[in-house]
């Protein structure tokens, strides 16, 4: 896992370092104005591959926690996030039963197989409490096109009935899906002012023009 692990770290540096404080604003925004909603103030949220932290510094929550397998995550998360540096595939047992809200962006396409992707939906449903909900953003391979592997870790094609498909069969409800939300990634040509990226939230008719990431959130079906 190590060597996997600095290989991660070498591609997100050369990829994100140049706009880290603009994808921040983003997220700050994003958080405010969207994800809050899904998140109480006393919930534990874990926030599976967390990249460089983005949504777990800025949503509010009791208990915040950052997972990666790149080692340089703790050097940005903030001080009120734990960090455990670990694969999806097998996550801690102290996690058992603790999340309120599994959060997964822009992720499961660095998975290597199908099954990294249903084991990983497993630890998922694992570390949920009872009626835990995962919230994930992807970018939809149907809507993106071949930019879908414009970046070189994108492994596994995935849309929103392949995503909610896998879901189901593991366990989970679906209880909202957008199938076209927001654009394809923070390279895209679209403004990234937060006073815009707060009015396309608003204005949803942009997002059936724009959107090529779907949201998909389910809940941890009844034992």
């Amino acid at each position: 896992m190590e060597n996997r692990g600095s290989e991660v770290s070498r591609l997100y540096r050369l990829r994100f370092n140049k706009d880290l404080s603009s994808r921040n604003a983003i997220w700050k925004v994003l958080c405010r104005d969207f994800f809050q909603k899904y998140i109480k103030p006393e919930d534990t949220v874990c926030d599976l591959g967390c990249g460089f932290c983005e949504f777990i510094n800025n949503i509010k929550a009791k208990e915040k926690v950052a997972i990666d397998i790149n080692p340089e995550t703790k050097k940005y998360a903030a001080k009120n996030v734990r960090t455990i540096i670990t694969s999806s595939t097998n996550l801690p047992k102290r996690l058992t039963s603790k999340a309120d809200v599994v959060f997964v962006s822009n992720f499961f396409e660095h998975l290597p197989s199908r099954e990294d992707l249903v084991k990983t939906l497993l630890e998922i449903k694992r570390i949920l409490k009872k009626e835990g909900q995962v919230i994930i953003l992807m970018p939809n391979i149907r809507y993106v096109g071949v930019a879908y592997w414009d970046f070189l870790d994108h492994q596994l094609p995935l849309s929103e009935k392949s995503m909610i498909e896998a879901l189901e069969l593991n366990g989970f409800k679906i209880l909202e899906k957008r199938v076209k939300f927001l654009p394809y990634s923070t390279k895209s040509k679209l403004p990234k002012w937060p006073i815009l990226v707060r009015s396309y939230l608003k204005i949803k008719p942009l997002h059936s023009i724009f959107g090529k990431q779907s949201l998909i959130v389910a809940v941890k079906n009844k034992q």
